[in-house]
């Protein structure tokens, strides 16, 4: 027999089953067995980081597979869970006609199930030669099924049981004849409560009125509630009834040595029957596997065991409907991958993507992919995802982050497999850039093979200059503004940020030196002119009539006060639209005065119209610049109103 491998796995923590959602997908995969047996064996099932065992799964489950596709139906009828009756037997305990019968109704599923395997020999060679292991018990089956019938000893179970049977049978009949008689006769008609016979305490009665109990020559065995009524059992069947608890004596120690025997019969076998348990439990998990893999379109992936992923249109296990599939591959030529992209782009989804099929191959699960796709066995998966602030502990997210790093760097070896998400992140940026770089060298130089998110330049840039980490990239639909859930190796992102605001009509001035910043951080110091330096003045209402207002001139408001801009020159009727308050006004050019002219507010080339954009359109174009996710996701929501329109 070949044992089933299941491994206790202390390099695959908690936190990594947890984040990569390893246990839901167990649960998936558990809800297509059939027996309590099977359910707990995936109960118990951890990855394995030894290739061999790897290797045996994946062949288990791709036979099963080829069962399940040629429509075999493994047959699992009566196959419940009987360990706890197995126990009781360990201990020594006599079991009831039911323990037994389910016993000899388990013992029939496993011969059905072995006659099946044995046949599969050309699709399921390794699984047919399980069924070598798994004993067949016809006489034992034979023995239970003819000494029990109906949840109870039989009676041909035993002559001598079969002969005490009769005798009872004889014996009450005699005993409700003579009751029968006592229940007709005259003079006892008027001490009978209710004409019946009861059954009290195994013995047969008559009610009696309570008044008249000692007019009968008898035994009471019960008063009623109420005490009006007694139950008794008449002289004239005494001796009857001493017979009758003899011959039931006798019976339940016929029927104990019966069931004793049936027990010790089960005991002789122990060994092999718990044999049979295991087996019976391998195959429900096996074809488990098999089910879950038909129903998602599975694979059995290319494995090695010296860090090189190549995942081919791979999809997440627990994602359903239109999925971007996966294209990545790493450990070779090349061992730490850097992706970049927007926000809500899907780089979370990448890294779990690769952890959950990583974790789910070392199960032997298939996955969803191309056959070309390869699968890295490891002896370590570590995680760093999502916000792991602790209140408990009173860590920020940074903090926490950190500390689960630290952590991790103390466990890892040359074949580890690191999952992180926004590295460095939480903290001021050029020390987080700085402090995130130093640790993924550090993992690097381990041996590691590590995938890592970032939205900081400075990464981006190491991870270019570093022969053994390459960058990569999310898609962004740059007519659309949404992401494209797509993988690009070799790729760093866009500045989405400098794109956006093009788009929104910031000068080209600011985004050319926003470039440069980015470049060498060479920044700009030089004063503003003194002109545009906005200083104490009186103002003298105008009061020439010869005065021609253009757009961009700041004027004062007489009537208000107070100062607004000039949007739309004067027209036949010496009307001027003025920007005031957020509102566009018309005003008589002898209600305004000239403050200061456009060309000495504004440089030469500036566009004067985004003086005018709104409040909520400059805050919008102020939070782009910024990089706001909400600003995003408002300009996208507007992009989809006009589709629709």
């Amino acid at each position: 027999m070949i044992h089933y491998h299941i491994e206790e796995n202390e390099n695959m923590n908690e936190n990594t089953f947890e984040k990569l959602q390893y246990n839901e997908l167990k649960k998936i995969v558990q809800s297509y067995c059939v027996s309590e047996l099977g359910k707990q064996l995936l109960d118990r099932l951890m990855p394995s980081s030894n290739l061999k065992v790897v290797k045996h799964r994946l062949t288990e489950t791709s036979e099963a597979r080829a069962i399940v596709d040629a429509g075999g139906k493994v047959p699992f009828m009566g196959v419940s869970n009987i360990e706890q009756t197995i126990e009781k037997v360990d201990k020594g305990i006599i079991l009831d006609p039911s323990e037994l019968l389910n016993i000899s109704d388990f013992l029939k599923g496993c011969r059905r199930i072995k006659t099946f395997m044995s046949g599969k020999d050309f699709f399921a060679p390794t699984l047919a030669s399980y069924a070598i292991s798994m004993t067949k018990f016809i006489n034992m089956e034979e023995e239970i099924n003819f000494s029990i019938k109906n949840n109870q000893v039989d009676s041909a179970a035993n002559r001598e049981l079969k002969r005490v049977r009769y005798q009872l049978q004889t014996t009450e009949q005699k005993i409700k004849d003579r009751l029968n008689k006592f229940l007709n006769s005259s003079v006892n008609r008027n001490f009978i409560q209710e004409f019946v016979i009861s059954l009290k305490d195994d013995r047969f009665t008559i009610p009696i009125k309570a008044s008249y109990k000692n007019q009968v020559q008898g035994t009471v065995i019960e008063v009623s509630s109420k005490g009006s009524t007694v139950f008794m059992e008449p002289n004239v069947v005494g001796k009857l009834s001493v017979e009758l608890a003899t011959l039931k004596s006798e019976e339940a120690m016929l029927e104990y040595q019966i069931l004793a025997t049936l027990t010790g019969l089960v005991a002789e076998n122990i060994q092999p029957i718990k044999i049979n348990i295991e087996l019976i439990a391998q195959y429900d998990m096996i074809f488990a596997k098999a089910k879950y893999s038909k129903h998602v379109d599975g694979i059995e992936p290319n494995i090695n065991d010296y860090g090189h992923i190549k995942l081919i249109n791979c999809k997440h296990p627990l994602l359903s409907g239109d999925v971007v599939p996966l294209q990545l591959h790493i450990g070779s030529p090349f061992r730490s991958l850097i992706i970049t992209g927007p926000n809500a782009g899907g780089k979370t989804i990448v890294l779990k993507t690769i952890g959950l099929v990583t974790l789910a191959t070392m199960s032997g699960f298939h996955i969803t992919a191309a056959k070309e796709t390869e699968i890295a066995v490891f002896d370590h998966i570590f995680v760093d995802i999502g916000d792991n602030q602790s209140l408990e502990n009173a860590l920020s997210t940074f903090s926490s982050h950190m500390k689960n790093l630290s952590e991790i760097l103390q466990l890892v070896n040359n074949n580890t497999l690191l999952l992180f998400d926004e590295i460095g992140s939480g903290t001021e940026p050029n020390e987080g850039a700085a402090l995130a770089i130093s640790l993924l060298e550090e993992f690097y130089l381990k041996g590691c093979i590590t995938v890592a998110t970032t939205h900081y330049g400075e990464i981006k840039r190491f991870s270019e200059m570093h022969t053994d980490f390459m960058n990569a990239s999310m898609q962004f639909n740059h007519e659309t503004l949404e992401p494209l859930f797509k993988l690009l190796i070799g790729q760093s992102g866009d500045s989405n940020a400098l794109w956006i605001s093009r788009k929104m009509n910031v000068p080209e001035n600011v985004l050319k030196r926003a470039e440069e910043y980015m470049k060498n951080k060479d920044y700009q110091v030089e004063r503003v002119n003194e002109c545009k330096v906005r200083k104490a003045k009186v103002t003298v209402v105008n009061t020439e009539k010869h005065i021609e207002y253009q757009k961009g001139d700041r004027v004062k408001l007489l009537d208000h006060n107070d100062f607004g801009i000039v949007y739309k020159e004067k027209d036949e009727y010496h009307n001027i639209t003025v920007l005031y308050q957020d509102q566009f006004i018309e005003i008589n050019e002898k209600r305004l005065a000239l403050d200061l002219k456009a060309m000495e507010l504004y440089p030469e080339g500036y566009d004067l119209d985004t003086l005018f954009i709104d409040y909520k359109t400059r805050k919008l174009n102020h939070d782009i610049e910024r990089g706001s996710k909400k600003a995003l996701r408002k300009i996208q929501k507007d992009l989809q109103k006009k589709d629709r329109k």
